[in-house]
């Protein structure tokens, strides 16, 4: 399958080009728009630029008509809103849903390396060796479809863009236990999570030095007294229960946004009383998560899978975004956030056909009488894409006229290359 044929095939199941409005003329469509839409997100996507899907010969693919798409139906809330109605088209695959219930999702972030000069772009050896980059950090569902994602300079350090990541995401499915990796995690953010109404379960991989923290000093816990002689200082949390309410209220109702917090919170190097009562009751909560991490296998598999999505998805990212060796070349951050939202919404563009022909398979399989087991399809990947080909093809056909000999016509001084 060629990729283009893939979007359009999508576009036709689900509509979600009919997110894409007019910037001035929300109920505009022009001709053949769906064309043009689909080449120019592949062109973003796939980091080629417009030439390999423009044609001269195709009104809809035309340079200048690719440029007045791009210009005029690519930002950010059209993206958000196409790639919510792949989210939802996911949701309603009933193998999708043998995968999980949306309940579920995992943040992880993939890095690009960033030549172009630019102050949206940081350094870190590790990842960008002498240069500079932008880390693209993303929420992935159990269903395997991407939620939302946000664009960082350099490396993640902030851990409180986790929290951006999963308030600011706009799809029916509304996960409510977060997994992340080691890193990402503090104190703040397990007691916002907690106070939110999440379970945030983060994968720990050094519990043999973690602290556990207790509220009863006289309390009994029997050979786990040896470990548990932190206490949570309660009168911390008291005076400013309020003001934490208040805070927790706000990012509900998106009054404050998640990364506009940490002035409430911080005050140069020191925290402020607020973030050390937040602090506070993440502790807690996050000695009753290290317990039930250490005690439950199942939830330690749990974790490790939901977080190995996160990789195949990346891989299969990397793969789509393969022209100018998988380097970000945009210079601003909004441009950097529409051309990897547009990657995101490929990328589930690719799972959910992968998703559709494999619901498809199973349902044939079992009409003929074929043994499908469930524990199986619950280890099924949309993310296989040996049979797509991302790099297009060279057209060898010509015109009859000009195998006949003749000339092709020129292109007039008034029309763009």
């Amino acid at each position: 399958m060629d990729l283009p044929e893939i979007m359009l095939e999508i576009a036709a199941r689900t509509g979600f080009t009919t997110a894409f409005t007019h910037v001035a003329e929300s109920k505009a469509r022009a001709s053949e728009l769906t064309t043009s839409l689909c080449a120019v997100l592949l062109a973003q996507a796939c980091n080629t630029g417009f030439e390999p899907f423009t044609s001269q010969d195709i009104a809809s693919l035309r340079r200048d008509r690719l440029t007045w798409v791009e210009q005029n139906y690519m930002r950010d809330e059209t993206l958000v809103d196409g790639n919510a109605r792949l989210v939802s088209a996911q949701n309603k695959i009933a193998l999708a849903r043998v995968w999980g219930g949306g309940d579920v999702a995992s943040a992880d972030g993939m890095r690009f390396v960033v030549p172009v000069r630019t102050v949206h772009a940081a350094p870190n050896p590790k990842y960008f060796a002498m240069g500079r980059g932008v880390t693209w950090y993303n929420l992935i569902s159990d269903q395997r479809t991407g939620l939302n994602a946000i664009t960082v300079p350099g490396t993640l350090r902030d851990s409180l863009i986790l929290l951006a990541v999963v308030l600011e995401q706009q799809t029916e499915l509304q996960p409510t236990h977060i997994m992340t990796d080691t890193g990402a995690y503090s104190d703040v953010v397990f007691g916002l999570f907690r106070l939110l109404g999440y379970r945030f379960c983060p994968r720990l991989a050094d519990v043999g030095g973690g602290r556990f923290w207790r509220i009863d000093s006289d309390a009994d816990y029997g050979k786990l007294n040896a470990i548990s002689d932190h206490q949570a200082k309660l009168s911390i949390i008291e005076p400013h229960w309020d003001d934490v309410l208040r805070l927790i209220g706000s990012l509900k109702l998106g009054r404050v946004p998640a990364t506009g917090i940490m002035r409430t919170l911080q005050v140069g190097e020191k925290a402020t009383p607020l973030a050390l009562a937040v602090a506070e009751i993440g502790r807690i909560d996050k000695t009753i998560h290290t317990l039930n991490f250490i005690d439950d296998e199942s939830r330690r598999r749990r974790t490790l899978v939901q977080l190995n999505l996160g990789e195949g998805r990346h891989g299969l990212a990397r793969d789509i975004f393969h022209g100018k060796r998988g380097e970000l070349y945009q210079r601003y951050r909004e441009g950097q956030e529409d051309q990897l939202n547009a990657l995101g919404l490929v990328v589930n563009v690719v799972v959910l056909w992968n998703t559709i022909y494999m619901d498809a398979v199973l349902t044939q399989l079992r009409k003929e009488g074929y043994p499908v087991l469930d524990e199986d399809v619950a280890r099924l990947s949309p993310f296989g894409h040996e049979h797509i080909n991302m790099l297009g093809r060279y057209s060898f056909a010509v015109h009859d006229a000009v195998a006949q000999g003749e000339l092709r016509p020129l292109r007039s001084p008034s029309e763009n290359p």
